[in-house]
């Protein structure tokens, strides 16, 4: 088919795939079907689902370092990999269940679980080392049209084999990795994984018609320890001959028939299978609820597919609302919502009310105000007495999980409003608004930062003698670069002449003129700093204190680059630290927030700290002691740490510089 052949092909279909899972998905629950796949909206996972999860991720890692050099991972390694996985995971995503009612517990719970399943593989790998001779493919995808007991099937599948290897015997064999809370029963495993096993073998074949597969294994992983100190690994081998081809083909084209009948219509009926204890049935039903009363907008739908649903809802919406009451609908979502273990997000609740309940479930009783800003919202927090506030840090999580964000800061400071000391909770948000620079923010020599979400200006003022230098920090995005315009643009502003940009990656060449002198090259960047040193020291005997500000942006690159690095950094620090009673006031910037880069030195002789987003938390640290960096959104979302605010670090959002708009 051209393109647009198979477009308009792929247009009779729902969906734009089949796969394993999907059908699977269809055969056990045809709403749950419909809901994770056809309207994109997936359930959260559970502690022992994401174990699982990261323990694949541990061993992809293992079997690419064996096939890339031969090498056997450690287990540290390999935990770390796992670890890592699960610090990943948005604490929306995790699913409240009776055994881990708060995410914190999830955490705790996945922890435990793949730091079993790993140990239990690292003891017992040799199961799958002894018999492999080559790993020809780790974490393989497909997406091949297939031919199933016969039939041209007219969707593309969609599928990932975890494991490929030629065995020692010379046959082919394909590997999958399942972590299981019970073993499978060696007598239903052909039964139970054949229509799996057949999906892997036609998808390889098709792709590499050189290979036969042979064999199929389904190895298992049990977190609980047998109590018969068996192994705790378990090879469940699926033979991939003729006969056994033609009965697994044919065991899955029934089930994947039906389902591909079920997407070709547009009005069909998917129905609840309330047996199904694999589904959490709350969410279920509320998903039901939602089809009849929501528009298509607020599904995850593929834009190629959002036709074809928004015509398909506009039916049920009608079909639905012929027959039952819209209000009698909304009433039954609520109930069904509120059977969701702490999911405040399906609730008509505000973000301050959801706040409140979540504390509230904890046993501290407070009363939360909404501050709106920029790039995100504080909510103030009353604490009743009796009720320790140092105890509220510890639900962070919680918190952002009843708010359905990835995460929310909580300053170590309180801070004050209207005269009174309240808890603050920081939650990021898509910014809606600009914050345009603008001189009526500027008084003399008090340099505008940006806003707080009070409205409050943040400044960092060139007359106070402490807080003469400024170090910002932020990864790409982030904000910096204009961060930096914009100081330079109030500097302008309010009367400061003589301004030098070290500018080693040429974002600030349009800034050249009579006040600004910028400089690219690394031997000129040298040059000029050693010119201002000589200036600086001349200035005690001329009495010349007139301001001159520099602006070293990327001073880490500055420093690797220059052929005598030392001799540019003894430079930079000899202006930072004799020259703030002469009048040289200094910013210097970088993306690499490393205790090597930013050494306590460094932070002393720049005492205001000014952080953007960065990747981790240690980031953060680094800067301005304490996390929270990794929480902003970026595009100016800031963090300050200034003498001018006692050390706190405030939140503010930076400034926005349209040069054609001033000009």
């Amino acid at each position: 088919m051209t393109g647009d052949q198979l477009e308009e092909h792929l247009s009779n279909y729902l969906l734009n795939s089949w796969s394993y899972s999907k059908v699977s998905c269809f055969a056990r629950n045809e709403k749950d079907f419909e809901k994770t796949y056809v309207y994109g909206e997936r359930g959260r996972s559970s502690a022992t689902s994401i174990a699982g999860s990261a323990y694949h991720t541990a061993l992809e890692y293992f079997f690419n370092t064996l096939q890339d050099s031969g090498r056997v991972a450690s287990l540290p390694e390999l935990e770390q990999i796992a670890f890592s996985y699960i610090e990943e995971i948005s604490d929306n995503e995790w699913k409240l269940q009776k055994t881990t009612p708060t995410v914190e517990q999830c955490i705790q719970k996945a922890l435990k679980d793949v730091t079993t399943y790993i140990g239990n593989f690292y003891k017992e790998k040799e199961l799958y080392l002894a018999d492999i001779d080559v790993v020809l493919g780790v974490e393989m995808r497909f997406e091949e049209w297939l031919v199933v007991n016969g039939v041209d099937i007219p969707l593309p599948c969609h599928a990932v084999a975890d494991l490929i290897v030629r065995l020692k015997s010379g046959k082919v064999a394909i590997i999958d990795h399942k972590s299981k809370s019970a073993y499978s029963d060696e007598k239903e495993v052909a039964l139970v994984h054949g229509k799996q096993a057949i999906t892997y073998v036609l998808c390889l074949e098709s792709c590499h018609s050189s290979i036969q597969v042979s064999e199929v294994w389904f190895v298992e992983n049990k977190a609980s320890t047998n109590k018969d100190g068996s192994p705790q690994l378990r090879k469940h081998i699926i033979e991939i001959d003729e006969d056994s081809r033609r009965l697994y083909e044919a065991m899955l084209y029934e089930p994947l028939r039906r389902m591909l009948e079920a997407i070709a219509n547009p009005d069909y009926v998917y129905t609840i299978n309330d047996s199904d204890n694999l589904v959490d049935k709350a969410e279920l039903y509320d998903f039901w609820c939602k089809t009849m009363i929501a528009e298509v907008d607020d599904f995850s739908v593929p834009s190629n597919k959002k036709e074809q649903i928004a015509q398909r809802l506009r039916k049920i919406k009608d079909a639905s609302l012929a027959m039952i009451d819209a209000k009698v609908i909304t009433k039954f979502k609520k109930e069904a919502a509120s059977f969701i273990s702490y999911d405040l997000s399906m609730t008509n609740m505000t973000n301050s009310e959801k706040i409140h309940h979540t504390l509230m479930t904890f046993g501290m009783n407070t009363q939360v105000i909404e501050i709106s800003g920029f790039s995100s919202d504080t909510y103030l927090v009353d604490v009743a007495a009796g009720v320790k506030v140092s105890n509220i840090y510890k639900y962070k999580k919680d918190i952002a999980n009843a708010l359905n964000v990835p995460n929310v800061r909580i300053p170590e400071d309180l801070a004050i409003y209207d005269g009174k000391s309240y808890l603050a909770i920081e939650v990021s948000k898509k910014r809606i608004e600009t914050l345009n620079w603008d001189t009526s923010y500027l008084r003399e020599h008090k340099i505008p930062v940006g806003l707080d979400n009070f409205r409050n200006t943040i400044i960092w003022d060139m007359d106070n003698h402490s807080t003469p230098h400024i170090l910002v920090c932020g990864a790409t995005g982030s904000g910096k670069s204009v961060e930096l315009r914009s100081i330079i643009e109030y500097a302008i502003a309010s009367g400061v002449k003589d301004i030098v940009v070290m500018d080693p990656k040429y974002e600030f060449c349009d800034m050249q003129s009579s006040s600004v002198r910028v400089y690219n090259e690394v031997e000129d960047i040298a040059q000029a700093m050693s010119e201002m040193v000589a200036d600086m020291q001349t200035r005690p005997k001329t009495g010349d204190r007139h301001l001159t500000m520099l602006i070293v942006d990327e001073f880490a690159d500055i420093i690797d680059s220059a052929k005598d690095g030392d001799s540019v950094e003894k430079l930079l620090k000899m202006i930072t630290q004799k020259g703030r009673s002469l009048g040289f006031r200094v910013v210097a910037a970088t993306q690499r927030a490393s205790v090597k880069i930013i050494t306590g030195d460094t932070k002393v002789n720049f005492p205001v700290q000014i952080c953007f987003r960065m990747p981790k938390a240690v980031d953060s640290k680094v800067v301005i002691d304490e996390e929270g960096a990794e929480c902003l959104q970026g595009q100016g979302d800031g963090l300050i740490k200034s003498p001018e605010y006692m050390d706190r670090v405030v939140r503010f959002q930076g400034f926005f510089y349209d040069r054609n708009k001033q000009d």
